[in-house]
């Protein structure tokens, strides 16, 4: 398989995600992950190649429906999903591409 952009990688699939840069990440860009926040406990964001830090009010939503966040570039998060997820976590990506 394929795919050109960006990733949500989520437990009920895979889906392209049109997000360019880690700034446009609201939670209007992360609805798929709120609604599968039952089986999520931790949120890799793979940002570019940019550093970014989340707004306190995103990290608080998600804190509010259980998910820890974890920003890094992307190519580590690509790393950090895969042994995750070998590990049986319940573990999602929202990969920016680079």
């Amino acid at each position: 398989m394929s795919h050109r952009g960006s990733l949500l990688c989520l437990p009920d699939g895979i889906w392209a995600w049109p997000i360019t840069q880690a700034s446009e990440i609201d939670e209007t860009a992360l609805m798929r992950v709120f609604g599968n926040a039952r089986v999520i406990d931790t949120l890799i964001v793979g940002t570019g190649h940019a550093v970014w830090r989340p707004e306190s009010g995103l990290r608080e939503a998600l804190r509010a429906v259980q998910i820890v966040i974890d920003p890094m570039q992307t190519g580590s998060a690509i790393t950090t999903y895969n042994i995750m997820l070998g590990e049986g976590r319940r573990v999602a990506a929202a990969l920016v591409a680079v």
